[in-house]
């Protein structure tokens, strides 16, 4: 799934794209900060960002996802940081909109986030 999502961002960044003068790589865009002080988005272009994203995932995976919602702006590590982290949120929404069963980390089934992802963990 996370090669779909990948697919799914970079097609929206390519359809933002048309309409910026400043492009928005996505050669390796799991890495791009999306949003914060590296971040390509302001606030503005997030919430437009974040829409198409939301209407793509609606029309390719039939789920309906809110990524702009209380949980995702409350987290210690925001999943707008970069491509990688907002595709471990998608997918954790996804999960829980088909099932709504966490496992017992309190992440979905397969979608731990390895300890150099975590806010203090090696690598922050």
């Amino acid at each position: 799934m996370r090669d779909q999502l990948l697919a799914l961002l970079v097609n929206v960044v390519d359809e933002l794209n048309e309409r910026r003068d400043e492009k928005i790589p996505t050669e390796n865009l799991l890495e791009v900060g999306l949003y914060g002080e590296a971040g390509v988005f302001d606030s503005m272009h997030l919430v437009n960002f974040l829409v198409l994203v939301e209407e793509a995932l609606e029309d390719e995976f039939d789920v309906e996802i809110s990524l702009t919602s209380e949980k995702a702006v409350s987290r210690r590590v925001s999943p707008f940081s970069s491509g990688r982290r907002l595709i471990d949120f998608i997918e954790e929404e996804i999960a829980l909109a088909r099932d709504g069963e966490p496992d017992e980390q309190g992440t979905e089934a397969g979608n731990a986030i390895p300890a150099q992802g975590l806010a203090g963990g090696p690598g922050e």
